[in-house]
């Protein structure tokens, strides 16, 4: 037998490969227990997605962009959260640059032709700054036009609704329960009653 994680060639008495460790025995009972008269599937693999209409392609992209989390509100909060951190980072980079230029400027080891240049070198760090501002924008307007249905990239087809993609519920009206889960359980068990003291 061949171990499946080194390959090589071992006795089939050993329950270990001798090289590596593995657990020939349960390779062996894996191999032996394996259903032969399991039938193919044509409906699972890239065939049957070549005859699919367009309609329901984006259908499936869709529901299996919304089974990994992609749906548009998750979608528009990474973006945020994304443009937050270039903008900090914009800012950090440009802060760096003129503490760190001001430093190499009053060493007084520059010529002074490059001073001009070294005292606006901190304006590289706009370059992100505006990234980032950018963003934030495209998550909190940009974005909201995007997700209506029929729109490109929205997840919701001409016609559909977004009952797809829930909603928070809104429980601002429902009155919290006035029992306890333990109120109905603990009243039949026996012992000292603590109201007795």
């Amino acid at each position: 037998m061949f171990c499946p994680q080194c390959g090589a060639n071992q006795s089939d008495e050993l329950k270990f490969c001798k090289l590596c460790g593995a657990n020939l025995y349960a390779v062996r009972q894996v191999v032996a227990t394996r259903e032969t008269d399991e039938k193919f599937d044509w409906s699972k693999t890239w065939v049957a997605e070549m005859f699919l209409s367009d309609r329901e392609r984006k259908r499936r992209k869709a529901e299996f962009e919304r089974l990994r989390g992609n749906i548009p509100d998750t979608q528009r909060h990474k973006e945020i959260k994304a443009g937050v951190i270039t903008g900090s980072a914009g800012i950090g980079v440009a802060i760096f640059l003129y503490v760190f230029m001001q430093g190499v400027i009053l060493s007084g080891n520059v010529a002074p032709d490059a001073v001009e240049i070294l005292r606006r070198l901190w304006v590289v760090g706009v370059i992100p700054l505006c990234v980032g501002i950018g963003l934030v924008f495209n998550g909190l307007v940009v974005g909201r036009r995007s997700d209506r249905p029929g729109n490109p990239g929205s997840g919701i087809l001409e016609g559909e609704t977004n009952s797809r993609f829930p909603r928070l519920a809104d429980t601002a009206g429902v009155d919290p329960p006035t029992f306890s889960v333990t109120d109905e359980t603990t009243r039949h068990l026996s012992g000292p009653d603590p109201n007795d003291r």
